[in-house]
């Protein structure tokens, strides 16, 4: 099985080899997640960006009354961070959860930003990092407030035919920003239309 490796997402932003790996290396920290176990916690001190180097995981919102709402998911080949976390003194918005057995890489922001300041390479894999991200976040925000739930629920299955079949149904309703209740129903009218 061919694992990806943070050295190899980081070159894919910057469009080329990044020059002071070798020192940047043995910062990496990697750590293999049980299905459920929690990477991070809402609240934590995390100014790191984060690599997914095998399986998936899910960025959970937890609200004041205890529930909770699926931000994103993140499979292999996938940075992320909280960005909120990534300001001095800042801590994680969000928590991150293993869906399925997941390995992740972790290095310093601090130290990206360093390498960043003194290489051009490093700058273009910053900026095309927060690019990806905005780009995905702007498509999230415009399918939540522009499209209906059944909208968005055949738009997550035609754009993420890899992820459904590994989500609970609880995860996807909780995505796509219905109770289970609803998913629930609007796979029957999906079912019901696709017979007739």
């Amino acid at each position: 099985m061919s694992v990806t490796t943070a050295r190899e997402v980081l070159r894919g932003l910057a469009g080329s080899a990044l020059p002071g790996w070798d020192a940047v290396a043995p910062l990496l920290r990697a750590k293999t997640l049980r299905k459920g176990e929690y990477l991070f916690h809402v609240g934590e001190a995390r100014p790191s960006i984060f690599i997914v180097t095998r399986g998936l995981v899910k960025m959970v919102y937890e609200t004041s009354e205890g529930g909770a709402w699926v931000k994103a998911f993140a499979g292999e080949g996938t940075c992320f961070a909280s960005l909120v976390a990534l300001a001095p003194g800042g801590v994680t918005s969000f928590s991150t959860q293993a869906v399925v057995e997941s390995r992740v890489e972790q290095l310093d922001y601090g130290e990206v930003r360093r390498l960043a300041s003194r290489h051009l390479e490093w700058q273009r894999a910053v900026s095309r990092a927060f690019e990806v991200y905005g780009l995905r976040k702007e498509k999230r925000e415009m399918e939540l407030l522009t499209l209906s739930a059944e909208e968005r629920y055949q738009r997550f299955l035609d754009e993420h035919p890899d992820l459904a079949p590994l989500l609970s149904q609880r995860d996807i309703a909780s995505y796509i920003r219905v109770t289970p209740v609803a998913l629930s129903r609007i796979r029957s009218r999906l079912r019901r239309r696709r017979a007739s």
